[in-house]
């Protein structure tokens, strides 16, 4: 039978959900998930999973409403876990704690969840509903949804271009394309993921770092993995890469012994992959995906944006606009093959517009072959 909800149950889910918002940099490779608890109509606990090991958010919550708890109604944003990982299973911590109703907004995709923390939760006598903002709480963690369905992590692809369609000049030059609002705006991006993902051409030619360097955004110590591809191994040890705090990741067709262990030495884990692999993204996802990976964000030159995107392997395409030109021998912000036929082009859908600063930031969402 489907759960009828009140406004007062969808006031309350979406406080769980923002209060899951506040383990959007921290959490990962957790879920983001929020809890509140209720008690009469009355807000009597709080919690949000703040970092991997950490407390989940049902026991933080518990903790705040103490005795308060019994009787009480518990808003989750994800099914409640059964199994024991690092903590114990918070299915069991609300039973003992003596909460009589559980409305949870999704089952968690987990196979060692779903569905076994909704019934070991019924069969302990408390009324379980779910699906309440199903969709809204799903976004929080569409890296998370992703992994567990599909074997693949959720892909952002941000590319930064000029009104002409245009990333760098045509010597190379690009930064700074885009003003200080919409690197602010990466650097959120950066924070929020769980590897950031570049070509070896791009970091050797921009000595870049591929790191989260505001200091306002507190990461709880995380730091995203930074992945590499590099079929011949022409990141240098000497590179900026290795000069930041966080693990790099070199995924590379080159056994070059010499340039591995000096790369090794450097700080970074080398992975031998044949090269064929090296160049499959979707191999390198599917990699990335059973170390846990969630969310990548692709920050990297033409061509290997352009093989994100004829690879049908983007969920979102982030393209920050700045209002100026750079002429029509600069490098386009994509590679991808000729056409003949219109109909053969890659279409969008925009899912979000925003000013950003002095630039735009325009979203999009690749639509499926059918739609095209």
């Amino acid at each position: 039978m489907t759960a009828v909800f009140d406004a007062d149950d969808y006031a309350h889910m979406a406080d769980a959900i923002q209060m899951a918002r506040l383990g959007l940099y921290t959490a990962d490779p957790n879920p983001r998930v929020g809890c509140v608890i209720v008690q009469d109509g009355a807000v009597v606990g709080r919690g949000f999973h703040r970092k991997a090991g950490e407390l989940h958010a049902e026991p933080r919550a518990l903790l705040e409403a103490g005795a308060r708890a019994r009787g009480a109604t518990a808003y989750v944003t994800l099914e409640p876990c059964a199994h024991h990982g690092r903590t114990g299973p918070c299915a069991d911590a609300l039973i003992q704690a003596g909460i009589a109703r559980v409305v949870y907004a999704g089952d968690d995709p987990n196979p060692l969840v779903h569905g076994a923390g909704a019934q070991r939760l019924r069969e302990a006598g408390v009324r379980v509903e779910s699906g309440l903002l199903s969709a809204v709480a799903e976004t929080l963690n569409p890296g998370f949804f992703k992994r567990h369905r599909a074997g693949l992590p959720y892909v952002r692809v941000k590319v930064a271009t000029s009104l002409d369609g245009r990333t760098a000049l045509a010597n190379g030059r690009s930064q700074w394309l885009t003003g200080a609002a919409a690197r602010a705006d990466v650097q959120r991006l950066r924070a929020r993921s769980s590897a950031v993902l570049s070509g070896a051409s791009t970091v050797d030619r921009d000595d870049a770092r591929l790191t989260v360097r505001d200091a306002s955004l507190d990461l709880a110590g995380r730091r995203p993995l930074r992945v590499v591809l590099d079929p011949q191994l022409i990141v240098k040890p000497t590179a900026r890469l290795f000069t930041e705090e966080g693990p790099v990741l070199l995924i590379t067709g080159s056994t070059d012994p010499q340039k591995v262990t000096a790369l090794k030495a450097a700080g970074a884990e080398v992975v031998p992959r044949p090269v064929d692999e090296v160049r499959d993204l979707s191999a390198v996802l599917r990699y990335l995906a059973a170390r846990d990976v969630n969310e990548v964000l692709v920050e990297a030159g033409p061509r290997l944006a352009g093989s994100f995107i004829e690879a049908g392997l983007v969920d979102e395409f982030l393209l920050y606009i700045a209002p100026h030109m750079l002429g029509h021998d600069g490098a386009p912000l994509a590679m991808l093959p000729m056409l003949d036929e219109l109909g053969d082009r890659w279409n969008f859908r925009f899912s979000d517009v925003t000013r950003v600063g002095e630039d735009l930031r325009l979203t999009l969402v690749p639509l499926p072959k059918e739609s095209r």
